[in-house]
C-alpha cells in the first residue's frame, strides 16, 4: 500500500522526547533521518517475522503490541501511547521482529533510520543510558505481568489489566471513562482469558458496581476496589 510521507517533529522535538538532550547537530541527523506515516484503525505496523530499519516512535495514536500463541492464539503484551517506542529489542538485537504491531485507533508513527541512531548514539553515552534505562523499566514491567497473568485468578487479571489501561492512558475528560476503547477481545487478549470469560468477568464487575459498561467504554466507579481485586489476586 503507497502511503503519503509525513512531516513530524513530535518524536524528536517534542516536549517528552528522550532525544531533547541531545544537541542542535545530532538532532540535524535525526530529522534528516527519518520518515513518517500514518495508520488507521486496525492497520498493521509491522509483523512478526518482519526485519527492523529503525527506531520506532508513536507519535499520536494508540498501539497494541501482540503475538501469536499455540493455535494462533494473540496474547497482547504490550500497549503503546505517545511518545513511545515500540519494536525496539528486534532493532538493537539484530533480530527480526518477535510480535506484532497493530493501531488500535487512527495513529502516526516515525522511524528514525537504524543506521543515523547508531551513529548518534555512538556519540552521546548519555542517550544510550537513557534509552538502556527505559528498557530496563519496560523489562521489569513485561517480568511482572508474566508473573501475574499466571498466577492470578480471573477476576484478579481482568482487574490487572483495567488498572493498567488507567495508568497508561488515563482517563477522558469526566475522570471515569478509560482512555482507551478496547474490544472483548482485546481485553482478553490482554488479560491472558478467552474472550467469553472477559464478558463474563466484566459483567460480574458491572453487578459489584465496580464499573460501567457502555460499549466499548468502561467507566471505572470504584477505583479502590477494582485495585484491591487486582492486587488480591
Amino acid at each position: 500500500m503507497s502511503r503519503k510521507r509525513i512531516y513530524c517533529e513530535n518524536c524528536i522535538d517534542g516536549k517528552d522526547s528522550i532525544f531533547n538532550m541531545l544537541d542542535p547537530e545530532d538532532k540535524q541527523i535525526l530529522h534528516l533521518n527519518h520518515s513518517c506515516t500514518s495508520f488507521k484503525k486496525g492497520e498493521i505496523i509491522y509483523r512478526q517475522g518482519d526485519k527492523p530499519t529503525g527506531l520506532i516512535c508513536l507519535s499520536a495514536g494508540k498501539v497494541k503490541v501482540l503475538k501469536e500463541g499455540v493455535g494462533g492464539r494473540e496474547q497482547i503484551v504490550r500497549m503503546s501511547k505517545p511518545v513511545g517506542f515500540i519494536g525496539y529489542r528486534a532493532l538493537f538485537a539484530g533480530d527480526p521482529y518477535m510480535s506484532s504491531a497493530v493501531a488500535i485507533e487512527d495513529s502516526k508513527i516515525c522511524i528514525i533510520q537504524k543506521e543515523a541512531l547508531f551513529d548518534v548514539l555512538e556519540r552521546n553515552g548519555s542517550l544510550g543510558l537513557a534509552m538502556l534505562r527505559e528498557m530496563a523499566v519496560e523489562l521489569g514491567f513485561s517480568n511482572e505481568r508474566t508473573v501475574n497473568l499466571t498466577q492470578k485468578h480471573i477476576r484478579g487479571r481482568l482487574a490487572e489489566s483495567l488498572v493498567f489501561l488507567i495508568e497508561t492512558f488515563g482517563f477522558e475528560d469526566d475522570k471515569k471513562t478509560i482512555k482507551v476503547y478496547l474490544s472483548r477481545e482485546d481485553l482478553a487478549n490482554l488479560s491472558n482469558m478467552t474472550t467469553s470469560n472477559a464478558i463474563r468477568t466484566l459483567s460480574m464487575f458491572a453487578n459489584e458496581d465496580v464499573i460501567v459498561l457502555e460499549g466499548k467504554k468502561i467507566r471505572v466507579i470504584d477505583i479502590p476496589k477494582l485495585k484491591r481485586i487486582s492486587k488480591l489476586g
